[in-house]
């Protein structure tokens, strides 16, 4: 995992990108002079494969999850009996 200020990612931006997509390496993005970690850019592969992941406290690596992008559910059903 790299960490890059945000001059140099704006600097440097596609370069970046292609690092990222060809390597599949993360970036922490630091803002301020406080060099304050922001926000991660990853692949999106990466992305993808854990958004829809649901972690369920210390049953996180027991349970493995996944809600399809098509889920509904109605305000009654959300709320319960």
């Amino acid at each position: 995992m790299q960490t890059i200020q945000v001059a140099d990612l704006k600097a440097n931006f596609s370069d970046i990108l292609k690092h990222i997509q060809s390597d599949k390496e993360e970036y922490v993005i630091q803002y301020g002079r406080k060099h304050k970690k922001v926000a991660v850019l990853v692949p999106y592969e990466t992305y993808a494969k854990n958004k829809s992941r649901i972690k369920l406290g210390i049953l996180d690596n027991a349970v493995n999850y996944e809600i399809k992008d098509d889920f509904e559910m109605s305000d009654n059903e959300f709320a319960g009996p």
